[in-house]
């Protein structure tokens, strides 16, 4: 941590830590912080974020920025990749190993000593390909959809 403090685990950030492990959907500050009122119901949202910090910068989550969108957590620290929808936002672990010849090829390209990497892949989620889809099926149908009962909308007889 940056402010030469000893890392103390009080029983907000425990609480904070453990409810962020119980989920895969790398929440928002804001997301977490509902979560965590269930158990702790007079924290609040400041405390949150400013705990989230704390245990980022000690090492035992990850923070996930993204030019545009809020900062999301992740409650597992260990080096690992992630996939974003560019619908919805929503971020999930991919399961490939580390790719630890990147950081060797990056450190030979560039002279810095390479330290770790993130790597996130852009995409379209399930659930927005198939609202997508969904969509592109209505506007190819166009006044044959099934929403006018198979006929043509203003029809001439």
């Amino acid at each position: 941590m940056n402010s030469g403090r000893p890392f103390i685990m009080t029983e907000q950030r425990r609480v904070i830590l453990e409810e962020l492990k119980k989920l895969k959907s790398h929440p928002t500050a804001d997301e977490l912080y509902l979560l965590v009122r269930n158990r702790l119901p007079n924290i609040s949202l400041g405390t949150v974020y400013r705990n989230l910090e704390i245990l980022s910068e000690a090492g035992m989550i990850l923070k996930l920025e993204t030019a545009g969108s809020q900062k999301r957590f992740d409650g597992t620290a260990e080096n690992h990749y992630h996939v974003r929808c560019v619908g919805c936002g929503r971020v999930e672990d991919v399961s490939l190993e580390v790719m630890s010849a990147v950081e060797n090829a990056a450190q030979n390209a560039s002279g810095y000593r390479i330290l770790s990497h993130r790597l996130e892949f852009l995409g379209i989620c399930p659930s927005c390909r198939h609202i997508r889809s969904q969509e592109a099926s209505r506007a190819n149908n166009g006044p044959f959809s099934p929403d006018f009962g198979g006929k043509r909308k203003n029809a001439v007889s």
